[in-house]
């Protein structure tokens, strides 16, 4: 019996080509681009020209995520190379992978099999060390605003009413509460406060939605930290921090360009998780590959739910962006395990399943349209989907009125996503709009999206969201748009709701502005900005041999 070669074994196996050559395929100038080593690059963005005519952009989402993977990134990584065997000149642009989940429970997050962007050791881990520079933004302004108290708190900022927290790209639920300043007087003021995974982080949102160096500083200046004892908003500006930040930020506003397995230049930037921010790869980064792609192809996390609602009401409103054409992926697995089969049963062929569960695909199909969106459901198929469940898709997609095809990018890489990008090809007439105005009040967005997005009936405040809620007003932040922090496997707040429930109560607990990233985070559900490792976490896996070669990544 032949053993199934790894990610990391296909990727290690693969010929890279020189990242100069990448980026004079993708039509970057050569002064534009400072290479990481022979096979990453960041490319500096003062270097392009704004006004570029831009592609296509391609919006990659899916359905609800399940235990047994969907492979999101992989298919949208094959149907980049597929339209590049079709003569287009297609660019990825995708967020970076946090080391929490690559040591958690998902493991690698660079695609997979014949489908990857690589080098995904790299990718994977240290990357260019745009994470560390968010954790040491953000934990030297936590250490500026722990020094202001500490040094006499000239700006009277109340140590019970500090919002900011440190981070650490590690899933550590030992971190998720602590006291600082421990000690006596000489170590700082006794504080309880807490760590949120990189991922999470404001700065890393902030990142993600940077249009320039001056944007980016300031955002940073406007982050509120925390308040006063009367109660008024402390910013990082009022620390004199903002050019600090800047300073440990500057290099990583940059893209980084790395390439897939099929030659395809790839922008691999920012990475904010999309159950607990907004869950797209940075507006620089996209926009930049929208100056030189015919197509772009870009990913909001999760399903459409949570990633795809972001990425139009948070950053195409910013952005200013048109999404063309939108693809959401599925298998016939998720839709088995939405209808009710248990996970160690999907491999059997179950048709009633398949039906019961479709209700979940249907909902992220019918939630994009409501965008002005006209999406193409690429099925991503593996080895053990019947022939009787691929013809009953095939039926449903007919009797729905979605356009459908299969892809088998995992073993075949862009030669198994032709079909699909033949019909993308097809769909990028789209003209997307918002859906709902920022300008109406937080609660209202949030409404609007319980009710539209996530077919709820009502939404519930706790009394701290309450409070929270006032604070935003009487601030002047009750404009923001909303990034509503919920869990991934529902369109509830409750994950064990499979399918697609409706007339349920969406509970926010808490209420988070975000004054620098310019959004309010309303938290939900059981939902946390720190996760914790699972009982076997995929570090368990990892190892590296004398010759300094990495297996078991994914």
């Amino acid at each position: 019996m032949t053993t199934q070669p790894s990610d990391v074994e296909i990727a290690q196996a693969h010929k890279l080509q020189h990242i100069t050559d990448i980026a004079q395929k993708a039509g970057i100038p050569s002064d534009a681009l400072i290479p990481y080593g022979s096979y990453k690059a960041k490319v500096d963005i003062t270097k392009l020209d704004p006004n570029a005519k831009p592609g296509k952009l391609v919006l990659v989402t899916g359905v609800s995520p399940t235990p047994a993977g969907e492979g999101k990134s992989t298919v949208l990584i094959g149907l980049a190379d597929a339209l590049d065997k079709l003569g287009k000149k297609a660019i990825v642009a995708l967020r970076e992978p946090s080391q929490g989940p690559v040591m958690g429970i998902k493991g690698g997050a660079a695609g997979g099999g014949y489908s990857q962007v690589v080098p995904m050791e790299d990718i994977n881990l240290h990357f260019t060390g745009d994470f560390h520079a968010i954790a040491a933004a953000t934990n030297t302004l936590a250490a500026i605003i722990d020094n202001h108290i500490h040094q006499g708190n000239a700006l009277g900022i109340d140590p019970r009413r500090v919002t900011w927290q440190r981070c650490v790209d590690v899933n550590d639920r030992a971190l998720r509460n602590v006291v600082t300043g421990l000690g006596g007087p000489a170590h700082g003021v006794p504080a309880q406060t807490g760590f949120t995974i990189t991922a999470a982080s404001e700065i890393m949102a902030i990142l993600g939605l940077a249009t320039s160096l001056e944007d980016l500083k300031r955002r940073l200046g406007a982050i509120t930290v925390g308040y006063t004892y009367d109660q008024k908003p402390v910013t990082a500006d009022d620390l004199d921090a903002a050019g600090a930040l800047t300073a440990l930020m500057r290099d990583a506003l940059n893209p980084n360009m790395v390439q897939t397995l099929g030659g395809v230049p790839a922008f691999v930037h920012g990475g904010p998780f999309a159950n607990i921010a907004h869950g797209c790869n940075t507006l620089l980064a996209t926009k930049t590959a929208l100056q030189f792609g015919d197509v772009v192809l870009t990913e909001a996390g999760f399903g459409a739910d949570l990633g795809g609602e972001k990425f139009i009401d948070v950053k195409a409103r910013f952005g200013d962006l048109n999404v063309d054409g939108a693809v959401v992926v599925a298998t016939i697995r998720s839709q088995k395990y939405n209808g009710g089969q248990e996970r160690e049963d999907l491999t059997h062929e179950n048709i009633e399943a398949l039906e019961a569960g479709i209700v979940n695909l249907e909902r992220h199909v019918e939630n994009l349209r409501k965008f002005g969106l006209s999406p193409v459901v690429a099925l991503n198929l593996f080895h053990t989907d019947t022939e009787a469940e691929r013809a009953w898709m095939r039926d449903w997609a007919e009797r729905f009125g979605v356009d459908l095809a299969e892809a088998e990018v995992w073993a075949k890489g862009g030669e198994g996503a032709l079909e699909v990008a033949e019909k993308v090809l097809g769909n990028l007439d789209s003209t997307v709009g918002q859906l709902y105005d920022p300008n109406e009040g937080v609660e209202a967005s949030i409404e609007t999206i319980a009710k539209e997005i996530y077919r709820a009936d009502r939404v519930e405040y706790s009394t701290k969201a309450l409070k929270d809620l006032k604070y935003i007003k009487d601030n002047g932040w009750d404009n923001f748009p909303v990034v509503i922090s919920k869990t991934q496997y529902s369109f509830s707040d409750e994950p064990s709701q499979l399918g697609a429930p409706t007339g349920h109560t969406l509970h926010v607990r808490e209420l988070q502005p975000r004054t620098g990233a310019g959004f309010v985070v309303a938290l939900t559900g059981d939902v946390m900005t720190m996760p914790g490792l699972p009982k076997k976490p995929a570090a368990n896996q990892i190892d590296v041999d004398g010759d300094g070669v990495i297996s078991g990544l994914f």
